[in-house]
């Protein structure tokens, strides 16, 4: 009978490991309205890189890129949750850096153009799986890569400033 259980509780974490690869083709369900940007609590995540860059370069603020399987991933929708929308971490962020989300969902179709942009930039930041953030200089040199850390918002900010102050 334990054998069972075990046997059953490697399979569950095997496709849980599983369901965070890249690798894996995203369904193709229903389309949302093009969009610029992302509200979440009040803060805004811009979708678009280029958009960002000038951001960026035009507040002279680091860039945090969130690499994001939004609606298949679970590490992803944790850290969201338990980070990215909370007040703490927004009220930083809001003075602090650009925050730019590119997606990869599987039941949402995004606009093709931005999906293409998107996958560019998983290729050339050499993203292998989700979530992956990377924090920008305002010109561009990546200054950290990081994930899902445990902690809440406050711990998640003490990480990102450590990028920062290198």
């Amino acid at each position: 009978m334990k054998i069972k259980y075990l046997a059953i509780l490697i399979m569950v974490l095997a496709f849980s490991a599983a369901s965070c690869d890249v690798s894996k083709k995203p369904a193709e369900v229903t389309p949302e309205p093009e969009t610029e940007v992302v509200e979440v609590n009040e803060q805004v995540w811009l979708v678009d890189f280029d958009m960002a860059a000038a951001e960026a370069q035009k507040k002279d603020l680091p860039i945090l890129i969130n690499f994001s399987g939004s609606d298949w991933c679970s590490w992803c929708i944790k850290l969201m949750d338990e980070v990215f929308s909370q007040k703490e971490f927004l009220d930083y962020a809001k003075e602090n850096l650009v925050l730019l989300n590119l997606d990869f969902p599987r039941r949402t179709k995004l606009p093709q153009e931005q999906a293409e942009k998107n996958q560019e930039l998983m290729q050339m930041f050499g993203i292998q799986g989700f979530p992956t953030v990377i924090v920008l200089s305002s010109q561009g040199e990546i200054l950290g890569r990081t994930g899902y850390q445990y902690g809440g918002p406050q711990k998640y900010v003490e990480h990102i400033q450590e990028f920062l102050n290198k």
